[in-house]
């Protein structure tokens, strides 16, 4: 690895982003994730040289899906982690993941596990701009609102106790790859990234070198300004949505919402209120067409019903009440 000045921009612009955005704190217990590319090890060399500023404790945990073209790779990792003197946790999935969506959630329940028992009250990933900008395609082509445009925060609670912590989101992938030529990082080249059954692999190796050309050089950018923007708009709904939901749920069983009250609210927290609402009923979160089938019953006529939710639960009109009452049996 080569021995340059560790201190450049991109040093003194995290270094910046943490104390404004205060996501990781003087003396706090870090997990880092690393897979091997070069945004994760752009963010281990940055964390590391930046620990004697803010007197973290840190350590680096690697996820083996166990994917055929990822064979070698945690050694790889293992191998990068040894030569800083970095504590390492690796995780090895028991069952091969075949789609994204249980790929990640398996690695989060990895990262939450080794957080939980090794006493690491902040997971952090290497999330870039660039990931922002297509996770934003990638929700709008799949059919979504605000939430999913701006799914990617800078911070949220990973489980009790253990905040999940983005630090890179205003960092472009080229400028973490051009990190990494300068430093001789060894990035381990994804071939997972080159395979197109994957949409985001289309999204992040077509579409946006596409839009960049033909549309806007800084579309990454300004994407996930997009996403910023809205990310803030949603934190703002949710909490008006939760305070008309205290204000407007019955206080005995069954559980219900005050339909006259839910009626005179903006139809944006009528949404959102409802959807808080049946998550904590349902065994499965509520779609837009289930939210939209109990705002239905706001004006619909006594002891109406709606189709079946998950669980064979229904929501009927008892006088200013939606309710849900016991789940039907068969």
């Amino acid at each position: 690895m080569s021995i340059l000045n560790p201190w450049t921009p991109l040093h003194a612009q995290l270094h910046r982003t943490l104390r404004q955005r205060q996501l990781l704190p003087r003396g706090g217990r870090l997990l880092l994730a690393v897979s091997g590319g070069q945004d994760s090890l752009c963010l281990l060399k940055l964390l590391i040289d930046l620990q004697p500023k803010w007197d973290w404790d840190l350590a680096v945990a690697h996820c083996d899906h166990r994917w055929q073209y990822d064979t070698g790779i945690a050694a790889h990792v293992q191998q990068i982690v040894a030569s800083w003197q970095i504590p390492f946790y690796l995780e090895t999935a028991t069952e091969v993941s075949e789609s994204e969506g249980a790929a990640r959630q398996w690695r989060y329940q990895a990262l939450s596990a080794i957080s939980c028992r090794e006493k690491y009250q902040y997971v952090v990933t290497a999330h870039t701009q660039s990931d922002r900008a297509e996770t934003l395609l990638y929700n709008l082509f799949r059919g979504t609102g605000a939430d999913g445009l701006g799914a990617i925060a800078w911070q949220r609670e990973l489980v009790p106790g253990v905040q999940l912590v983005r630090p890179l989101l205003e960092i472009s992938r080229s400028t973490t790859g051009q990190f990494c030529r300068d430093f001789q990082l060894p990035v381990w080249e994804d071939v997972y990234n080159q395979d197109f059954k994957y949409a985001r692999n289309r999204i992040r190796q077509e579409l946006l070198p596409y839009l960049q050309t033909h549309f806007n050089p800084q579309v990454d950018r300004n994407l996930a300004q997009t996403a910023e923007l809205l990310r803030a708009d949603v934190d703002y709904l949710e909490q008006q949505a939760s305070q008309l939901l205290a204000a407007i749920s019955s206080p005995e069983p069954p559980a219900g919402l005050n339909r006259r009250l839910l009626s005179a609210a903006p139809l944006a927290i009528q949404r959102r209120a409802v959807r808080q609402f049946l998550k904590l009923h349902l065994a499965q979160a509520p779609n837009f067409a289930q939210i939209e089938k109990f705002l239905a019953l706001i004006n619909a006529p006594q002891n109406s019903r709606s189709d079946p939710f998950s669980g064979k639960v229904t929501a009927q009109v008892q006088g200013d009440w939606i309710v849900l009452p016991e789940i039907t049996k068969d």
